[in-house]
């Protein structure tokens, strides 16, 4: 059975790709849609539609508020491009270097299978060396990786 923080997901965006990438909520008519609280709406929110998943989010609050959902569709190279430069720094956690492989699964940039190998690469269990340093090691992993994906991609007629 799906947790209800994956079904809050799934529709949500399946309401975006009906509007075609951009929607405006209530946070509380979805909580109530739903039967939850709506910081579960929020946690879902913060969780699952950040800039990492391609997603820009605006927030009104108050009587008249509303939650405005952009899905980010920017070109394949300028996206990863912003990830060899900015996205991903000196250091990435586990947790973010997965949601951008998500992302680029997500956005066709990459197969299934090679997001599996990705995933494994820059895993906690792959990098075994002291935790400190795990974070480091992995920005350069998925930087390699990116780079990598990017150029065999340039020789491909």
């Amino acid at each position: 059975m799906a947790r209800l923080s994956d079904v809050i997901e799934e529709f949500i965006k399946s309401l975006l790709k009906e509007s075609e990438g951009q929607l405006e909520l209530q946070r509380n008519e979805l909580a109530d849609f739903f039967e939850c609280a709506p910081s579960q709406i929020n946690y879902v929110l913060a969780t699952r539609f950040t800039l990492n998943h391609g997603y820009y989010i605006e927030s009104r609050r108050g009587g008249g508020g509303y939650i405005r959902i952009v899905r980010l569709d920017v070109d394949r190279n300028d996206y990863l491009h912003y990830l060899l430069t900015e996205g991903i720094g000196n250091r990435i956690s586990e947790q973010k270097a997965m949601q951008i492989i998500d992302r680029m699964k997500e956005q066709e940039y990459i197969s299934e299978k090679a997001a599996y190998l990705l995933k494994a690469a820059i895993s906690d269990k792959a990098i075994g060396i002291p935790a400190n340093l795990k974070d480091n090691i992995r920005a350069n992993i998925l930087k390699s990786l990116i780079t990598a994906i990017m150029a065999y991609d340039s020789k491909k007629p």
